[in-house]
């Protein structure tokens, strides 16, 4: 079918494909779109009935988060009589910025699968989503239904050659139910600006012959990928040490004019200072104070070390000469340090995976000079592999850039490298996950973290996306707290460069999606035996001091427990009354009092004069009744918010609260450098990210509430995936030859120009 652009707004340029199955063409009289969404003030549709006409939707951002245009049809779509197909539909972008879509499938098994791509500014391109066949498949037939793909990668690169863009990989069950499609789904959510887009012509098309050696020999000796061209790209050892001695000689390391020694603002009001970093309210505005007593505003980035840089090469080796882990170590759960091989097991490397290790163009052997970036994963959380050797591109990189110069390592001129930029650059502290090497520094501030892991309890929210939660009603849970702030407080030695301490991150605290998801920590805890879990038992005593009598929560909740024995040996309860929905929510925020409050009464024992931070909530697990309890216990709140920027209509409980706030995590990708998969939140190019770091860092730095936010993250990640979840995204500030990305570093120096003044609302620093 001919996509109908001839009507002004798009030009008609495609051809008709047979096989092709017109699945929404938007020149037709009748409509296909039944979101109630479509009418919403902020999905504005254009539907024109008479032909050769395109659907234009408006999205304005004023006052609202997220808009949708829902297609569904009156009777589920039949795509089961299809075989190796994909689904494709027109866009064009006529506005000003880019517009990033996510494309939600859904089914009839209530599945849904997500993912997502950006419409550039620009001419009509197409846009294809494969829904079977290729890599959407086992070799031996059977259908994907875990997270990552057999690759390992949170998304292939095509597997054909085309112009046509191919959309990425997000979550949600990739093999649907083809016999029952419910909706094909445009949803765009946390736009900061009023954007634009042209749909049109939805249909099915045949895939093209499968390239066979998609997957085969895609990086070369730099980590790089290899069919792809850019200007940053690497194609000497030569070049790559060029670079790096224009950049030393370039880089001045020297703290910005108007600046404290901390990087407070010597400009603005000073405040009383205690010697260590504190937060106060100044003119209406959440501030923190250095320990000078400047006022102080925290930007920086995020994994400032190397064991995120690592990738799986396919081979293992004996297990019996791997050390296991032991389960109270004080390490990072997301990704371990570089384990190194033992020598002895080098002899029993097996290929175990041939498709991770056919995407390697070169790897060295383990007596080669650079051997030594060859590591050990003990634990994978997602991918073809639960175990195996790594290798890190970026670390092997960075001794190919700096060498050995006496007495200095290749790493020691990468630290002192990567302070001189963040200074240069403005940033005004390390984000989180810096290397301990960098505690001792006395340049710029940082941050401390640990996990809390050990022998305790653990219950599940029905939606653990790291890992189970703790049960902070066990007590091993508060005497494993007390032994991860002694151990940074061993670390950071009583610092006062060290701004604070995050704990944990991203727990799964609950979804907003449905009421099972949000109280599912409540719901499962519920269910164990009171005996067995100290969540269950904490809970069952607070409902027995409210009800007193079991026949009275019976009456409250439609129950028939029998009696408050039962009711501890196991309660499925369900939802039925709104009085059982209100002591869910107590219960909600009992579980984050005790998690919270244990973490706070730890640290303050052994840090008495540093802030606890918090956990680093992510926006899809951020109830209410937990953020209301971290308000409580924490010295700050602190979300990572993967969107273009903060929406204050999106979080009318920070108004509530009045708590000052951190920003831990956010990030921008493109694939114009080699990526496969951009990231969360998707830029057009390398300048669509810096226009997008821009806007996001002004409207945190606009917010009363905001004392900082960090970016995710210094390097960009491999791209055949970090070696714990297959990972590759293009979230680097520089990338994985340890080049800056140009436009995001113009941009920072931007932002940082005016970063107190605009905050504080004078005129410009670079104008003083």
């Amino acid at each position: 079918m001919l996509a109908d652009f001839n009507n002004g707004l798009l030009p008609s340029y495609i051809s008709a494909n047979n096989g092709d199955v017109s699945i929404v063409a938007f020149d037709q009289t009748a409509r296909n779109d039944k979101s109630p969404d479509a009418s919403t003030p902020d999905t504005q549709t254009t539907q024109q009935a008479e032909r050769s006409k395109a659907l234009k939707v408006n999205l304005f951002s004023k006052d609202n988060w997220s808009a949708a245009l829902n297609l569904q049809p009156d009777t589920p779509w039949d795509w089961s009589q299809h075989r190796d197909f994909n689904l494709a539909f027109d866009v064009a972008n006529y506005g000003s910025e880019s517009v990033q879509v996510d494309l939600v499938i859904t089914d009839i098994n209530g599945d849904a699968y997500t993912r997502v791509f950006v419409i550039p500014v620009g001419d009509a391109t197409t846009v294809y989503a494969k829904m079977d066949g290729h890599d959407q498949t086992h070799p031996d037939g059977t259908p994907i239904n875990e997270f990552n793909f057999i690759s390992g990668l949170r998304s292939n690169p095509p597997t054909w050659q085309s112009t046509d863009r191919q959309v990425y990989s997000l979550w949600g069950k990739k093999s649907l139910a083809l016999e029952g499609i419910t909706g094909v789904n445009f949803n765009v959510s946390g736009n900061l600006s009023d954007r634009e887009f042209i749909l049109d012509n939805l249909r099915l098309r045949p895939n093209p012959p499968m390239d066979p050696n998609f997957l085969v020999d895609i990086v070369d000796e730099f980590g790089q990928f290899t069919r792809a061209n850019y200007s940053s790209k690497i194609s000497s050892l030569e070049q790559l040490k060029t670079i790096a001695d224009q950049e030393m000689s370039e880089l001045a390391g020297t703290t910005w004019p108007n600046r404290s020694r901390f990087h407070g603002w010597k400009g603005g009001p000073k405040q009383t200072a205690t010697g260590y970093f504190r937060t106060e309210k100044v003119n209406g505005k959440w501030w923190l104070v250095d320990p000078q007593g400047y006022l102080y505003f925290s930007t920086g980035l995020d994994i400032i070390r190397l064991s995120n840089s690592s990738t799986i090469t396919g081979y293992d080796f004996d297990a019996s000469t791997i050390q296991a882990r032991d389960v109270n170590e004080i390490i990072s759960e997301d990704d371990q340090p570089l384990n190194r091989v033992n020598e002895d097991a080098i002899p029993s490397r097996t290929l175990i995976n041939q498709t991770r290790a056919n995407m390697f163009s070169w790897l060295p052997k383990y007596d080669d000079p650079l051997g030594d970036h060859f590591g050990y994963r003990r634990s994978v959380q997602s991918g073809p592999m639960k175990h195996g050797e790594t290798f890190s591109f970026y670390s092997a990189n960075l001794e190919r850039r700096y060498g050995e110069t006496y007495p200095k390592s290749y790493m020691d001129t990468w630290r002192d490298v990567t302070i001189k930029r963040m200074i240069d650059w403005g940033f005004t502290s390390f984000g989180n996950w810096a290397e301990p090497e960098f505690y001792a520094n006395t340049q710029i501030p940082f941050i401390a973290f640990a996990d809390i892991n050990g022998d305790f309890g653990t219950i599940t929210s029905g939606f653990d996306f790291w890992h189970p939660l703790p049960d902070p009603f066990d007590p091993k849970f508060y005497d494993r707290a007390l032994v991860s702030a002694q151990f940074v407080a061993e670390q950071i030695n009583a610092s006062p460069w060290c701004m604070g301490i995050f704990y944990d991150n991203e727990q799964s605290f609950g979804r907003p999606e449905t009421d099972k998801l949000y109280f599912g920590l409540v719901l499962n805890t519920l269910k164990e035996n009171a005996e067995t879990t100290p969540a269950k038992a904490a809970f069952t005593k607070i409902l027995q001091e409210k009800y007193r009598n079991i026949a009275d929560l019976n009456s409250a909740w439609q129950t028939s427990f029998g009696s408050w024995d039962q009711f501890a040996t196991m309660a499925d309860a369900g939802f039925t009354t709104p009085e059982q929905r209100q002591d869910y929510s107590d219960l909600l925020y009992a579980f984050g009092k005790q998690y919270f409050g244990s973490i706070r009464r730890a640290t303050k024992k052994v840090l008495p004069n540093h802030l606890y931070l918090g956990a680093r909530m992510a926006d899809w697990g951020r109830p209410d009744e937990i953020v209301r309890a971290a308000a409580e216990e924490s010295d700050a709140l602190s979300f990572n918010l993967y969107e273009d920027g903060y929406k204050a209509s999106h979080w009318q409980i920070l108004d509530e609260l009045d708590k000052p706030t951190l920003i831990g995590e956010f990030g921008f990708g493109a694939d114009d450098a080699g990526h496969f998969h951009p990231g969360i939140v998707v830029a057009a190019d390398q300048k669509d990210r810096a226009r997008k770091y821009k806007a996001y860092m002004h409207s945190i730095i606009d917010s009363p509430h905001f004392i900082g936010a960090h970016m995710f993250q210094y390097m960009d990640g491999p791209i055949t995936g970090r070696a714990y979840d297959g990972e590759n995204y293009n979230f680097g500030f520089v990338s994985i030859t340890d080049i800056p990305y140009a436009p995001l570093v113009e941009a920072a120096k931007e932002v940082h120009g005016e970063l107190y003044t605009r905050r504080f609302g004078a005129p410009s620093e670079k104008n003083q």
